[in-house]
């Protein structure tokens, strides 16, 4: 019988702890551009990862995170963007008409990615982990909308989420990009 007690909480222990063990670091996507991307080269900076949309009320929010990107980015923080045409259909383009889109109308030059789901039943894996406290050890935070954006700090461990509706410049979140305070 003790045996099978130590089984029965052994198997839990390692079913509870397998997604907390996970960090930004284990996880590789594609750049918009095709190329791979291997997050652990982001070791030592805090990250903003956002999806986002081109045809979205909230797409204006671009001009935000690339005047955030140009004030913080570097060495100590990277913004990360994934569009999605998970809401409305408002990310209907090809990655090169999205890519042409962004650096025309705002001058984006933060790291963006090929379009990927970030929810449902292809939700690409390294937002599985985002959105899902049994992958995270943290929160659940599914995707609301476009331009919902999670913050990992300068280990890979995830920390919290800005709401769409969240400008990325607001004082809560370049708080957090100055001092790692939420």
């Amino acid at each position: 019988m003790r045996i099978l007690v130590f089984i029965v909480f052994f198997c839990a222990g390692i079913m509870q702890t397998t997604g907390q063990n996970k960090n930004l670091y284990s996880f590789k996507a594609q750049t918009i551009d095709g190329q791979a991307f291997d997050f652990s080269k982001l070791k030592g900076k805090k990250v903003m990862i956002v999806n986002t949309a081109s045809k979205c009320g909230l797409t204006p929010q671009y001009k935000n995170l690339q005047k955030l990107y140009k004030t913080y980015g570097g060495e100590k923080f990277a913004i990360i963007g994934f569009p999605a045409n998970n809401f409305g259909k408002q990310e209907p383009g090809s990655n090169s008409e999205i890519s042409e889109f962004c650096t025309a109308n705002y001058g984006v030059s933060f790291q963006m990615m090929e379009k990927i789901d970030v929810k449902d039943e292809n939700i690409h894996p390294l937002y599985m982990w985002l959105t899902k406290k049994t992958e995270n050890g943290k929160f659940d935070a599914p995707v609301s909308w476009n331009f919902q954006k999670f913050l990992i700090d300068e280990n890979g461990k995830l920390v919290g989420f800005a709401s769409p509706r969240e400008k990325p410049d607001s004082e809560r979140l370049v708080k957090w990009i100055k001092t790692g305070q939420l």
